[in-house]
């Protein structure tokens, strides 16, 4: 929710400016670049739930800070890089703390559930969140949607503090030691499933994953809408990524296979999208990549964190969000630089060829090393099997 009418507020600054706004999304997400690993290796080695306490804080304060200068009419975009470089700085630590967190919260037996579900309710907020942002912004302004974010900080605040501390299950603590960033990057080269999912992650999410730059510029570029459309917009791609959400959650285990199979479908549905010739066609093609996206990030999360020893997941986690947002410093701009020089189009085309060359190419490594053919990873039909 932030992130939308923070674009939308730079969007209102800097007069449409697709390079204002590629910068603004590269600031938030350029710490995860710097110190994600940092981050991990803070989740590994403290109490979860007492960092996510302080973290859930700040994060509301600056949501709070920028809902005053905005609704005071006060704001610079100077001011908007700021905070959101800040908020960047804070989630590099959340992010890891939070997402292995869910595994405190239940029994080895339960595990692996929690985590699918857990994969499921992070992705599915990264596109709820912008859709809910549209239809406020539409209704009552940008300063009350960042007004609005920072109160519901303190839904989470009372949650993790109701909880009672002694039915967790918390892991043992990684003690303070030498090398613990090249355990973890020789942890990780060791497992091909490991290191093969953080390639095709990185590429979908940095070149394919930019709908909150991509929906904002197409709607207000392309097709000449206000806000209430581009809350409709947003609102189309929620639908379809809850419905993803719904199917994802209910594999506890996902296969290479499903993740590999939506990572490709993802792809190809964000060119046909990108190519559509009126609003309302965009919009019905946003349902359906909505849905493949979600997907594919919950089973490559789920994996990943299935995957990932208790001791070292921290760190792990910390590797992948690095590799999942850390990206977005080098794609969020290039997407706003290629908006601007050849429409915005441009985007949403090339980082759908992108996300599906990944797929196919980290399709045809695992088909060879698995004797398989390639075709049986990426062919429509396991999509069909998703349930089963």
């Amino acid at each position: 929710m932030q992130r939308v009418a923070q674009d939308w507020l730079v969007l209102e600054l800097t007069h449409g400016s697709g390079t204002a706004l590629g910068i603004a999304a590269g600031l938030q997400f350029l710490p995860q670049l710097l110190f994600s690993l940092w981050g991990g290796v803070i989740a590994d080695r403290y109490r979860k739930r007492s960092i996510l306490l302080t973290t859930q804080a700040i994060m509301g304060m600056l949501a709070l800070i920028l809902g005053i200068l905005a609704l005071t009419g006060a704001v610079a975009v100077w001011q908007v890089y700021l905070l959101a470089f800040a908020l960047g700085m804070v989630a590099v630590v959340d992010n890891p703390t939070r997402q292995t967190f869910a595994a405190e919260m239940v029994g080895s037996e339960g595990m692996a559930n929690a985590i699918a579900l857990n994969s499921a309710t992070f992705n599915l907020a990264r596109i709820v969140g912008p859709a809910v942002a549209g239809i406020v912004i539409a209704a009552v302004g940008t300063p009350i949607a960042f007004l609005i974010n920072a109160a519901s900080y303190g839904a989470v605040l009372i949650g993790l503090k109701l909880m009672r501390e002694s039915e967790l299950r918390p892991v043992a603590r990684a003690p303070k030691a030498r090398g613990q960033f090249r355990e973890t990057f020789s942890y990780v080269r060791a497992r091909p499933d490991l290191w093969l999912t953080m390639v095709l992650v990185f590429f979908v999410a940095t070149f394919g994953m930019n709908f909150q730059v991509t929906v904002a510029l197409m709607s207000k570029g392309v097709f000449g809408t206000g806000a209430s459309l581009f809350g409709l917009a947003s609102a189309a791609f929620a639908i379809g990524a809850l419905g993803g959400a719904l199917v994802a959650a209910r594999r506890a285990r996902p296969s290479m296979r499903l993740m590999l199979a939506t990572a490709f479908a993802f792809g190809v549905l964000e060119v046909a999208t990108g190519l559509m010739p009126v609003f309302w066609s965009f919009l019905a093609m946003l349902v359906p990549t909505g849905m493949a996206v979600l997907m594919f990030t919950t089973a490559a999360n789920s994996t990943t964190q299935l995957a990932t020893t208790p001791a070292v997941r921290g760190r792990v986690m910390g590797l992948y969000m690095l590799v999942f947002l850390g990206g977005a410093p080098l794609g969020s701009p290039l997407v706003g630089w290629a908006a601007e020089q050849f429409g915005a189009r441009a985007g949403l085309v090339a980082g759908g060829i992108i996300s599906a060359a990944a797929a196919a190419g980290v399709a045809l490594l695992v088909a060879r090393a698995r004797g398989a053919r390639l075709r049986s990873y990426l062919r429509p039909a396991v999509l069909a099997r998703a349930e089963s």
